[in-house]
């Protein structure tokens, strides 16, 4: 039953790639056949994977989706080199618990101050509705807060007990401006955005 089901999801990954539409969901998916999935994508750059509870959604980042998420990352970083905030950058790393029954790989993600096993921040960039609860799953890793990229700005949400709440500003970072960290992940130079935002944030820091 395994080995079809694999070989099932690969010819519809065949036509997936060629399909405008980003995702591919099945349900009935048992923990052996997403871990076995896991094992035949290997490194690839090309999906990301998230389970919950027997639902399996594969996902094909589009040039859009990658730029945003990598301009983040990029000036997320440097925020974190401006300040001095040590952290540790997981990118798309798979998580995952298998007594949970959940699992996904975050567009970018990272540990702050120290490294741990699973990251406090997890960004997801969200160009289109639908698929998995994302929230669900990172619920059941126990990530402490998950931005959302979407329509343009940030929807932040912080794990409190057993639930997340939506708030307007990052308790990790809570002197990281959301908005200016929106405004330069939208500049059309990469670079240029970069050294603007870091001469802000150093502003900000009195430094200049």
């Amino acid at each position: 039953m395994t080995s079809i089901l694999i070989k099932d999801l690969a010819t519809e990954l065949e036509l997936f790639t060629e399909d405008p539409v980003e995702r591919f969901i099945t349900s009935g998916v048992s923990w052996q056949q997403y871990e076995q999935l896991l094992t035949q994508l290997g490194d690839s750059p090309w999906y990301r994977v998230t389970y919950l509870e027997e639902v399996l959604e594969i996902m094909s980042p589009s040039r859009r989706h990658d730029q945003n998420k990598t301009n983040i990352g990029m000036l997320l970083e440097a925020y974190f080199q401006e300040t001095r905030t040590r952290f540790w950058g997981l990118g798309s790393t798979t998580f995952r618990i298998q007594a949970k029954k959940g699992g996904t790989e975050p567009d970018e993600c990272y540990c702050i101050g120290t490294e741990k096993e699973f990251p406090d921040l997890a960004i997801e960039v969200v160009l289109s509705s639908g698929g998995v609860d994302k929230l669900a799953v990172y619920k059941k890793l126990g990530i402490r807060e998950v931005w959302f990229w979407k329509n343009h700005r940030f929807e932040v949400y912080h794990l409190r007990g057993d639930e997340y709440e939506k708030i307007h500003q990052s308790e990790l970072l809570p002197d990281l401006d959301l908005e200016l960290l929106a405004y330069y992940v939208e500049q059309p130079d990469p670079l240029e955005a970069v050294l603007e935002f870091r001469e802000r944030v150093r502003e900000s820091l009195g430094r200049n």
